[in-house]
């Protein structure tokens, strides 16, 4: 479903990332890990479209997006769901207008049928009767949920979570990741997720990648992992600042 093929983007003389190869089949969990500021987030952008890489290519379900225009392009882009790491939900809106928000200026839908479409969509995340409130009103792993109904309402082949669980507690991350669990098998959808906390990506994926100095160093299953002798995955998974790893290295 998607494919990297020798990404490289540099920013100025920052090279953040160098030759990334990556392969993500359709319908499985994936997790892409890598320490806060190794370039995750840029390389989301750049499978999104949203960033263009320098060189090399970037195939979503079988088309090389790096060569196509933004009409063309903007038509594979419907393949995606995204739910951003702070929720991005609209405060001037309500829930409802929120999760019904593609619907509204992207399709001929009836205001009646985009409403019922919000609710139903907002039953599947175990959100209902808060249709009408605003973004204010509910708690930080609410709006995670809200943010994933809004990304899962025009059904999307690929869902990319970035930092899910960031800046919620603990019951509420359990809920997230059990929610996650849920979409992936019930929708039978891609799911790409992006962090740095380990624990909750593990419970998620079937297969993962570690992204460090811009390349990919490790890319296999969670049994792979185990028996993986690169003392800087070791480093990785230990938690420790003992290593080939040094403090400022992403």
């Amino acid at each position: 479903m998607i494919k990297l093929e020798n990404i490289c983007k540099s920013f100025g003389l920052k090279n953040v990332l160098d030759g990334v190869n990556l392969t993500v089949n359709e319908g499985e969990a994936f997790l892409l890990i890598g320490r806060s500021g190794a370039g995750k987030t840029v390389l989301l952008k750049n499978i999104m479209g949203l960033l263009r890489p320098d060189s090399g290519s970037i195939f979503i379900d079988g088309v090389d997006i790096t060569k196509l225009d933004k009409q063309d392009f903007d038509q594979v882009r419907l393949k995606f769901g995204l739910v951003f790491q702070s929720a991005a939900l609209f405060d001037f809106l309500t829930i409802e207008e929120n999760v019904g928000f593609y619907l509204r200026h992207h399709t001929d839908m009836k205001v009646g049928e985009i409403r019922k479409k919000a609710k139903e969509t907002l039953a599947l995340v175990g959100l209902e009767g808060i249709e009408d409130q605003y973004p204010y009103q509910l708690s930080g792993g609410m709006k995670k949920r809200v943010a994933i109904a809004r990304a899962i309402i025009y059904s999307p082949k690929i869902l990319i979570y970035d930092e899910p669980t960031t800046g919620i507690d603990p019951i509420a991350v359990d809920k997230i990741v059990s929610l996650i669990q849920d979409l992936h098998y019930r929708l039978k959808i891609t799911s790409l997720v992006v962090t740095h906390d380990l624990e909750v990506g593990l419970k998620i994926a079937e297969r993962l990648a570690f992204l460090l100095g811009g390349r990919i160093i490790f890319e296999g299953s969670k049994e792979d992992l185990k028996t993986n002798r690169d003392p800087r995955v070791h480093q990785f998974l230990m938690g420790s600042s003992a290593g080939p790893i040094k403090e400022m290295e992403v």
